[in-house]
């Protein structure tokens, strides 16, 4: 006789074979992949617990639950991440957006003039450029990435949300010279080579080395922009960028080092931890 598995006990099972795998949240996890594979919110699965699944049902939950137990990250199974309260696809080979980046967008917003140009410098999801052209209609946004599969990805995301972005391919500032902006934004690699090994599984064997990688002190991309970027700004415009834990006197140093800003910030992330940097062109 075919063994019944009913929501409930499909959600138990999981939550022990995924917590035995290290996997975080188990339960709320699995609950999210259910969701996902029959195509319900948590409350639908609250008020059918008794429901058995079909067949092709358990099929696509034991794909995504073998995924997770390698410890693909959830994202990419689910094939999407909110960022700044919106929905957004992700894809495996480009990073998963996070919810630190957000003071990123809250600091551009801040800043932002009206009719503003603005350079998203390694736009990879276009969470970040998606987030400020929702926020900013008349903004003219651009995202640059030398990625192929980031940039695909970030006009699917545009898309999504119906907003126009200029997207280029290339390092740096190479594909807008000659451009100038009210605004450049950047989360540029930086997690010091070293430090690669030691992250989580899900980060370190799945997300894109070269979106985490920045040199031996995590500074490399830092040394590159901050000087360059003045011949990108308008005057008075503005310069933001992601930092790490503790880089934050080192970054600012970078910037002090040009002699080209003022009214250099930091700006902390709900952890209290100084996310952003920034300076204003003179």
């Amino acid at each position: 006789m075919t063994e019944t598995w009913t929501i409930l006990k499909v959600l138990s099972w999981t939550k022990g074979y995924l917590a035995e795998k290290g996997v975080e949240n188990a339960r709320l996890e699995a609950e999210w992949m259910l969701c996902s594979a029959l195509g319900i919110d948590r409350v639908g699965l609250y008020v059918n617990f008794d429901k058995p699944l079909t067949s092709a049902e358990l099929s696509i939950f034991r794909a995504m639950v073998a995924r997770r137990a390698k410890r693909e990250p959830l994202q990419y199974i689910l094939g999407s991440q909110e960022f700044y309260g919106l929905d957004f696809e992700v894809s495996p080979g480009v990073l998963i957006p996070r919810h630190d980046t957000e003071v990123l967008v809250r600091e551009a917003l801040a800043r932002s003039p009206k009719n503003a140009r603005i350079l998203d410098m390694g736009v990879g999801s276009g969470c970040v450029a998606v987030a400020l052209a929702k926020n900013l209609a008349d903004a003219e946004i651009f995202g640059v990435d030398p990625s192929s599969e980031a940039l695909a990805l970030a006009a699917r995301n545009a898309g999504r949300h119906a907003v126009p972005l200029h997207l280029l391919q290339g390092s740096l500032f190479e594909p807008v010279a000659g451009e100038r902006f009210d605004l450049i934004v950047s989360n540029p690699p930086y997690i010091p080579t070293a430090d690669l090994a030691g992250l989580q599984e899900e980060v370190r064997e799945y997300e894109p080395r070269g979106a985490l990688d920045g040199g031996i002190d995590g500074l490399d991309f830092y040394r590159r922009i901050i000087p360059d970027a003045p011949c990108y700004l308008k005057e008075g415009g503005w310069l933001l960028v992601e930092m790490g834990i503790g880089q934050a006197g080192e970054v600012l140093a970078l910037f002090e080092e040009t002699g080209r800003f003022s009214e250099l910030f930091t700006a902390t992330d709900a952890g209290g931890i100084e996310r952003v940097a920034g300076g204003k062109k003179l």
